[in-house]
């Protein structure tokens, strides 16, 4: 199946069916269609790049854009709006960008435009000419589809290459998992330059024709509105979303009675929220997990294999090995390196070719980077990761980049972050320091000041005084020996 070729099955089967709502409108076929082919003459006509970049809030203005990209062969490069400046603008620069398709709007919400590529404002074009008709561009399944930029271990985003067989890969494995049909409703919340906001939520519902509603913001009162307005079968979150959709008081069990589907992912998800849902709203929650470079989703736990803290097994079609440190495969029950192989792997990291081929083995398995073991049924539990990144809200956070902006202020002579766990978000980034000499701690000056350089969910929670960090006889700094203190700990779930 070809991405684009099947969304467009789907309008010219049903032109005038609504496929999306979001916080603006209503989508049909048809409007997706003609607002798609706008985008492509503008885009031809303004850009000469193979790839394009979008930068949109979570609607159907997305998907349309996309379409629209996608009709001229080309590849669209979702663009994260929460990003600093700088990261945003490197991200525009490594992709060779030179068209971005936006909105007013979300240009003050960046702060600025970024530097280099020609505009497509979409709320300044009119949609209401008839646009020129055209015959999609064929597109082979190896073609990129997509270039979804992730955080990377120096904490430079690096861009994710997703050819359109990865992601028809995955669309389909997902389908044959829990077995969608056009009956179902999927409520989406997660940003669509998000790979599970992009495939699962975006892609996978307009190729197989289900109806998805939008919402661009995560406001959890809205979501239990939307969940009792449009009755919808499958909603996707992060643990911390459903933390708070937990305290909504005006909700009662039978509000969530329609959905088939409950999905957790992108950090772990705690005992008390998974037995709140269930005690509270006669809710099971089931997790999931994937990676931007398994184009979304390779397991899922479907509700009626529940295993609590299993993430399900493989989807379709993936195979999976787990790695001791001495590269011997394991047995069930043992941990080691989770490494998967499938269609749905990526082609690749952009002009990265020695961490593309450090990227898998020489059996062509993705090195996922997670600790992690699987039961004698199959069920795989992911038990740490090997790398020190955190996942604090969903999002990718490395130490090195925090790091980096603390030892640049005039007090710190060195520094270390962790991750600490956050009932909210998941985890939070935590941050010792040690000072030049004579110079005077102070936490709220160093917070502040990586503010400056960092997105908020960036800046430690808390900064810690030490006279020496712990170093190995090399002089590394090691990071697993710093501990906060009890007190400290003592807020969280653990340390």
């Amino acid at each position: 199946m070809n991405t684009p070729w099947a969304i467009l099955r789907q309008i010219v089967m049903h032109p005038t069916r609504v496929m999306i709502v979001d916080d603006q409108r209503s989508w049909r076929g048809i409007d997706l269609l003609v607002g798609a082919l706008h985008v492509a003459a503008e885009v031809e006509r303004v850009s000469e790049s193979r790839q394009v970049g979008i930068l949109l809030p979570t609607g159907g203005l997305f998907p349309m854009a996309a379409l629209g990209v996608w009709l001229l062969g080309r590849t669209v490069v979702p663009l994260n709006y929460l990003l600093k400046h700088s990261d945003l603008q490197y991200v525009v620069d490594d992709s060779e960008i030179d068209a971005l398709i936006t909105v007013g709007p979300m240009l003050q919400f960046v702060g600025a435009a970024p530097k280099g590529p020609k505009l497509i404002r979409l709320d300044a074009m009119n949609f209401k000419q008839m646009p020129t008709l055209r015959w999609p561009r064929w597109v082979g399944s190896d073609e990129l589809a997509v270039l979804l930029y992730t955080s990377g271990t120096s904490g430079k985003p690096k861009g994710v290459m997703l050819s359109h067989g990865n992601i028809a890969a995955n669309i389909e494995q997902c389908m044959e998992w829990v077995d969608f049909d056009e009956r179902d409703v999927i409520l989406g919340v997660l940003p669509q330059f998000h790979v599970f906001g992009l495939t699962a939520l975006t892609l996978l519902p307009l190729c197989h024709g289900l109806k998805v509603i939008f919402t661009a913001r995560f406001m959890p009162r809205k979501i239990v509105q939307l969940i009792k307005r449009h009755r919808p079968t499958a909603f996707m979150g992060i643990a911390s979303m459903y933390t708070a959709l937990l305290n909504v008081k005006e909700q009662t069990a039978e509000d969530w009675k329609s959905l088939r589907f409950v999905v957790s992912g992108g950090e772990p998800l705690p005992d008390a929220i998974s037995q709140g849902f269930r005690e509270k709203l006669s809710v099971v929650l089931n997790e999931g997990f994937g990676m931007t470079e398994t184009s979304a989703v390779s397991h899922w736990c479907r509700p009626s294999e529940t295993r609590r803290h299993s993430v399900g097994r493989a989807l379709p079609r993936i195979e999976v090995k787990i790695v001791a440190a001495d590269g011997r495969v394991v047995g069930p029950n043992e941990e080691g390196e989770l490494r998967l192989r499938g269609p749905n792997m990526m082609q690749g990291y952009f002009k990265l070719p020695e961490e593309t081929a450090a990227a898998f083995d020489d059996e062509g398995y993705l090195r996922t980077g997670d600790m992690a073991r699987e039961d004698e049924d199959g069920f795989l539990y992911i038990t740490g990761r090997i790398k020190e990144m955190m996942i604090i809200g969903g999002e990718n956070v490395f130490p090195r980049e925090i790091e980096e902006v603390l030892n640049r202020h005039e007090s710190v002579a060195a520094s270390a972050v962790i991750g600490v766990r956050d009932e909210s978000r998941g985890e939070v980034p935590v941050a010792f320091v040690e000072l030049v000499e004579g110079a005077v701690f102070d936490e709220t000056a160093l917070r502040s000041f990586c503010r400056g350089y960092l997105a908020q969910y960036k800046v430690p929670r808390d900064v810690y005084l030490l006279e020496k960090l712990p170093r190995n006889p090399t002089g590394k700094i090691v990071r697993r020996e710093l501990k906060v203190p009890e007190k400290e700990a003592a807020v969280g779930v653990g340390g």
